[in-house]
């Protein structure tokens, strides 16, 4: 194994590639007394067209997130998530729009533990019956998300930022496109993409890294697979597919969901670039430190609900802004002068500086997590990227790459703005 250093954050990782493509990370924290594991694929939410044996194969929406489900079904009939709870471990897992994660948290049994996870992720096992009885859950979730104003606005905005990435896709699907999967389905997305060189295994704790491999050799398949083909739309122009959509919902008061599409980093260090710096960008157009925050604020045209982040995913990069207000355009116009405003006039270097430095701290504190380093890890991973040289990015940050930044990206032609009414307003 290979060990890594990072002095700045005070982290040492263990790396390795296996045999079979899987990639192994392991932060070694003999003075801790928990465990946590990670278990991913590069298999979310937006990978619902893809080639399989030479033929492009288009699956249904939110089958990602269906599989992820059923993935915890094991053949003796058991259920892999009651044998880590009875060991005392807390176990879970999501899937996003760009990966699908496993993951446990212990005190003790580790290695118990951590073989259920690399067995049951790996050896899919589902019935015609259990996958029809898993629609009726999933269907209820998908109604009870739906109903949340939070979540419409969010999914209506990415409906409205992108015209053919499907990032516009609701990662848990509709309760009709879930009703088209079947076992055979599922068994054909696990085989594409549940493959270890697809993969990666991130572990935090006191632990032998050498003795996490070992494991991984043992359970998981010996062979590596080519990489999956995956289709994501045509190119996406420079502006919204929609500038402005609504609905009315059971709301207090109206609800805000403005997002401002960029566009993405070629990938690697160059993603993680413009990911630190984009966040910097957001802290200095509408940050809770930055005077235009103060100035809504004061008014009364933001709350504390109030927030404006970057955020992106393969082939795509977009600013997101959400929170309660009496004048979602009034707001939408606030942030699109001040973004010009500081790319013409600039911002003060003090308090660029302060912004930095805010940033920076936040990153590393972070890191205090086991759950954090894993995930970062992973992610970073399959971005192609490690995420552990933000130190020197920030360094080398300055203040006319922010405004630069805002210069670019702060364009009324790639902004789009979601408002959920109250019902009573009648809009």
């Amino acid at each position: 194994m290979v060990k890594r250093d990072y002095a700045r954050i005070g982290e040492t990782v263990f790396e390795e590639t296996l045999e079979n493509g899987l990639r192994v990370f392991v932060f070694p924290k003999p003075e801790f007394g928990k465990y946590y594991a990670f278990f991913a694929t590069r298999y979310g939410g937006m990978d619902t067209r893809f080639q399989k044996n030479g033929q492009w194969l288009d699956t249904p929406m939110g089958i990602a997130h269906y599989l992820e489900h059923k993935m915890f079904d094991t053949p003796d009939g058991g259920n892999a998530l009651q044998t880590l709870s009875s060991t005392g471990a807390s176990p879970n897992a999501f899937t996003s729009t760009a990966i699908t994660g496993y993951h446990f948290e212990c005190a003790d049994q580790f290695w118990d533990n951590l073989r259920t996870l690399l067995e049951f992720v790996s050896v899919p096992y589902f019935t015609k019956e259990s996958v029809d009885k898993e629609q009726g859950i999933i269907g209820q979730e998908i109604r009870m998300i739906e109903d949340q104003p939070g979540w419409q606005a969010y999914h209506l905005l990415l409906e409205a930022l992108y015209q053919y990435h499907p990032v516009r896709n609701s990662v848990a699907g509709s309760v009709e496109s879930i009703a088209e999967i079947t076992a055979e389905t599922l068994y054909q997305c696990h085989e594409a993409f549940y493959t270890p060189s697809n993969m990666v295994l991130c572990v935090a704790g006191n632990v032998e890294p050498q003795k996490v491999c070992d494991m991984a050799r043992e359970i998981l398949p010996s062979q590596a697979k080519p990489p999956i083909p995956r289709d994501c739309g045509e190119k996406e122009p420079r502006q919204v597919f929609a500038r402005e959509n609504s609905r009315t919902m059971a709301v207090s008061a109206p609800l805000l969901q403005m997002g401002i599409k960029g566009q993405p980093a070629e990938g690697g260090a160059a993603q993680l670039r413009q990911r630190l710096l984009g966040e910097l960008a957001c802290e200095a157009l509408a940050g809770n430190s930055s005077p235009l925050y103060n100035r809504l604020y004061e008014k009364g045209l933001i709350n504390s609900s109030f927030y404006l982040g970057y955020m992106d995913y393969p082939g795509c990069a977009f600013l997101v802004a959400g929170g309660e207000t009496k004048d979602p355009e009034g707001v939408r116009d606030a942030i699109l002068q001040e973004g010009k405003q500081i790319a013409e006039e600039g911002m003060e270097e003090a308090f660029f500086q302060r912004l930095k430095k805010a940033a920076y701290g936040a990153y590393v504190r972070g890191l205090n997590s086991f759950e954090t380093l894993c995930v970062e890890q992973a992610q970073g991973y399959f971005a192609e990227q490690n995420p552990w040289t933000f130190p020197e990015i920030y360094d080398a940050l300055t203040r006319q790459d922010v405004e630069e930044f805002l210069r670019v990206w702060i364009k009324p032609e790639q902004t789009s703005l979601i408002v959920i009414w109250p019902e009573e307003a009648g809009k």
